[in-house]
């Protein structure tokens, strides 16, 4: 038989039309919309996706059919009945192709948003909650984490991939910590199902979370946003001009014959060096470079054999750590915990050799003090605090002066450059409230973040088209070094910003002023914080109005002689000075506002403030500092009351 080419190419051809026009109509859905999925209870539920224009699409779920058409942009929308709490069940999409999503969960879904301390995984925080971590079976407590992403210049239709994931010992570790502990004790107290939708970004500044729509009120931004819709300025200022190079002598610990780390190289005329610490306040003026540590340690044969664990605390800024002679980790930034895994047989009876090379390029290198450094393994720990030597490797020179493009974008720090990527797409999808931590990024613009936060909470509401919807937010902890003098400070007035935000309606504060830690930003303590934040969620979102929801509030003051008595709102059961009968941190200033120390006591719920020194006091500052460690007025259910100022 003669082969007919030409008709085969006509069949052929018809076969790629047909395929094509089957792709261009199968059904696509928003990232949200998955197996696993939590969806919002007692409210109308909307669902969402793409086909082809005029596409007629069915939906099949929990014994309902819903009927939609595709737009001319192919963009479709159903919106299924409010239902109540329960599942799993399974949804049925059905048009030029089918899709199945299991395991759907009808509860309450909760919007977590921020900077890094909304995002924390438990993964950081496993050594301080083992049995949490441990413990974390909870089916119906799902998370979506959403990748970072940003465009100041459009909005985006899609989150970027992710997917639904619930609560076992596994998964809970990239569970956010603070929105992990929030959920579980919603969860067990309600039994209801709970979905964390966690849209967050380490170091970022409030107005890259707020839409184009919500800058109305700022025209300071209003040339920036127009900017944004230029191509040609977009292009030109997102892309970074090379730094000038440095001239650079080669580091001398690996330059030589013989590399500092390995184990027979024999060091000479080094220098002692007490660990933890910073290199500046031990001898090392102003250096940014190299410099290699070293210890040597003994290891008893009951440690050997077996795979051990070393804890480098926190490092200043990125580190290479070698365990006779092998490298067992590194992390090329100051933030993350240094927690390396040695493999079983590194670690020989009699000596052993421990070397850290630390790169810092500013301020003070080194090794963040109050963190662990031990080295464990079969149940024996040996600390490793104590005397090291030390060896500068590399010094660099000043940095050379930037003439390169001084008005580079950062579209994660720029406003609207978040909320049109890692918000936009998910406005859609129904949600019991909001959950926001962050503030760390705007401490040194505190009157504007007085704006910005009420700012940000009408946008969402608008966007969500609901002005009632439950905002949640934690207040900053204490962090940076305790100042035993009344002083200004950048993080109390960011804390006062925070705290007048709750005039804005259905809004609730969590105080975490004894949750943070003075040399890190990223506090351990996550389990206050979202142990707080549900307790406000209790009482704002699901109405228990018998909760004790909050700290102390400072409502009112009126003076009296050379006193001012303070009245307070949440006093729950009592007012209460925790650890004690006298009260610390409160400050009173005369007409002058210069804040000198106060005394403090509590009497009838009320708190009266004076001092010898002050006839004619005006004005009250509590817990007022970066770190006001000491300060300890409570309700007597344990709640911290809120840093403020009576004149603010």
């Amino acid at each position: 038989m003669k082969f007919n080419f030409k008709a085969f190419i006509t069949i052929f051809c018809s076969f790629l039309l047909v395929s094509s026009l089957a792709a261009i109509g199968e059904v696509r859905l928003p990232q949200l919309v998955g197996d696993g999925m939590v969806l919002q209870r007692d409210t109308k539920i909307r669902i969402w996706g793409w086909a082809s224009p005029g596409e007629k699409i069915k939906i099949s779920f929990n014994k309902k059919t819903y009927n939609v058409k595709a737009d001319p942009d192919g963009k479709w929308i159903a919106t299924l009945a409010a239902m109540r709490a329960g599942g799993p069940f399974t949804m049925e999409i059905d048009a030029a192709n089918h899709i199945r999503l299991k395991d759907i969960l009808i509860g309450d879904v909760w919007f977590c948003s921020g900077q890094s301390n909304m995002v924390l995984p438990m993964e950081r925080v496993k050594e301080k909650y083992p049995d949490e971590v441990a413990s974390a079976n909870y089916p119906e407590i799902r998370n979506f984490f959403v990748p970072t992403l940003a465009d100041v210049t459009k909005l985006h239709d899609d989150l970027p991939h992710g997917k639904w994931m619930s609560a076992t010992p596994k998964n809970v570790l990239d569970f956010g910590a603070a929105a992990y502990f929030f959920a579980k004790q919603i969860y067990l107290k309600y039994h209801i199902p709970i979905g964390l939708i966690n849209s967050s970004v380490g170091g970022t500044p409030i107005e890259a979370w707020i839409s184009e729509e919500g800058f109305k009120q700022f025209p300071q931004y209003d040339g920036m946003i127009r900017n944004f819709k230029d191509t040609a300025y977009v292009n030109k200022h997102t892309r970074r001009q090379p730094e000038p190079k440095e001239l650079r002598e080669p580091d001398k610990g690996i330059s030589g014959p013989k590399p500092w780390y390995d184990v027979t190289y024999v060091p000479k005329d080094w220098h002692k060096f007490w660990l933890p610490g910073y290199w500046a306040d031990q001898g090392v003026k102003g250096l940014n470079g190299t410099i290699w540590f070293r210890k040597e340690i003994d290891v008893p044969a009951s440690m050997t054999g077996k795979p051990a664990k070393l804890f480098m605390g926190r490092i200043v800024d990125a580190d290479q750590t070698y365990v006779n002679g092998k490298l067992v980790g590194g992390i090329t930034y100051q933030y993350p915990p240094r927690r390396y895994e040695l493999p079983e047989g590194l670690l020989k009876s009699g000596k052993n050799i421990i070397v850290v090379k630390v790169v810092n390029t500013a301020g003070k290198g080194g090794f963040v003090p109050d963190k662990p450094y031990y080295l464990t393994a079969g149940g024996q720990t040996i600390d490793l605090r104590g005397d090291w030597l030390y060896e500068v490797g590399q010094v660099y020179p000043p940095p050379a002066k930037n003439t390169g493009n001084n008005d580079f974008i950062s579209m994660q720090n720029s406003p609207t450059g978040l909320y049109n990527a890692m918000v936009a797409p998910a406005i859609n999808y129904s949600i019991k409230g909001i959950i926001w931590y962050q503030g760390e990024a705007n401490s040194g613009r505190a009157k504007e973040y007085q704006q910005l936060l009420p700012a940000l909470i009408k946008d969402w509401r608008n966007k969500w088209q609901d002005e009632n919807l439950p905002f949640l937010y934690a207040q900053l902890p204490n962090f940076m070094e305790v100042n035993y003098l009344p002083s200004e400070s950048q993080w109390a007035e960011l804390r006062e910003s925070q705290l007048k935000t709750l005039s804005v309606p259905n809004t609730a504060m969590a105080v975490t002023i004894d949750a943070g830690e003075w040399n890190d930003i990223h506090p351990l303590d996550k389990k206050d914080i979202g142990d707080r934040l549900a307790l406000a969620g209790e009482y704002l979102a699901y109405g228990d109005k018998n909760v004790v929801y909050s700290g102390p509030v400072y409502q009112s003051h009126k003076i009296e002689g050379n006193k001012i008595i303070l009245t307070f709102s949440n006093v729950g059961s009592g007012l209460t000075a925790k650890g004690g009968d006298e009260l610390y941190y409160f400050a009173i200033a005369g007409a002058d506002k210069k804040y000198v120390w106060a005394k403090a006591i509590i009497e009838n719920d009320k708190v009266i403030v004076w001092s010898d020194g002050v006839t004619a006091p005006v004005s009250v500052r509590y817990a007022w500092a970066d770190n006001p460690e000491g300060a300890n007025l409570y309700n007597k259910e344990g709640l911290p009351a809120s840093p403020f100022e009576t004149d603010k």
